[in-house]
């Protein structure tokens, strides 16, 4: 960590050793690499690449350690970087269930939690439920302890701030979030799935919303 600025990537120092398939790894290579001229539907499928094997070269091991092996090749063979970059002080928040002790008594408690992925810094808290008090309440609590307000937080599609989710993907806000935003002034960004949530953690802040909330 203190000699490299930006963390290497492993680099393995031998070969995964397959025994029972490492002679026709050639074979399946080939068929791979050929594949990629054929158009999608000619293709082979890892099963058929089992078959053939068996038929054509006497492969007498399993189906699995071959579709393993294939479906990790077409894998890799997509394979692309994404960089995780995080603006100082953009947040995300999202409410977690745990089992929590509380008297003696093992009861499930509700916790928000609110962190910042350029520092690391979190914040959580739990309360008996998820509820609208809770959500409001959590946030006054972490704007106070992070001594301010992040520009812009990231959020579930959580029904406490989401009223509904339209035909085009688009989310609309509960009154109370709504207020919530007016009034310590912050972005929001709803996620849809893991490539969203990834491309929104790299976007600018969402600057218009911000004016006009100020305009409003």
């Amino acid at each position: 960590m203190l000699r490299y600025s930006v963390p290497p990537r492993y680099q393995r120092q031998q070969p995964v050793r397959r025994p029972k398939l490492g002679p026709w790894l050639g074979i399946i290579d080939t068929i791979l690499e050929e594949d990629k001229f054929l158009p999608v539907k000619q293709r082979h499928t890892a099963k058929r690449i089992f078959e053939r094997l068996k038929a054509e070269y006497g492969f007498s091991g399993g189906c699995t350690i071959v579709k393993d092996y294939v479906h990790r090749e077409k894998r890799h063979g997509r394979e692309m970087s994404i960089p995780l970059t995080r603006a100082p002080g953009e947040g995300q928040a999202d409410f977690g269930e745990a089992l929590v002790v509380v008297a003696g008594v093992k009861r499930k408690a509700h916790y928000l939690t609110v962190d910042l992925p350029h520092s690391d810094d979190s914040f959580v808290m739990a309360f008996p439920g998820e509820t609208t008090e809770a959500f409001l309440e959590g946030h006054v609590r972490v704007f106070v302890y992070f001594g301010g307000v992040p520009p812009r937080i990231l959020y579930d599609n959580a029904k406490i701030a989401v009223a509904r989710i339209l035909g085009d993907g688009t989310r609309q806000k509960t009154r109370t979030f709504s207020e919530l935003q007016s009034n310590y002034l912050f972005a929001k960004h709803f996620c849809r799935d893991e490539e969203a949530v990834l491309a929104a953690l790299q976007q600018p802040g969402e600057t218009a919303e911000l004016k006009g909330m100020l305009t409003d």
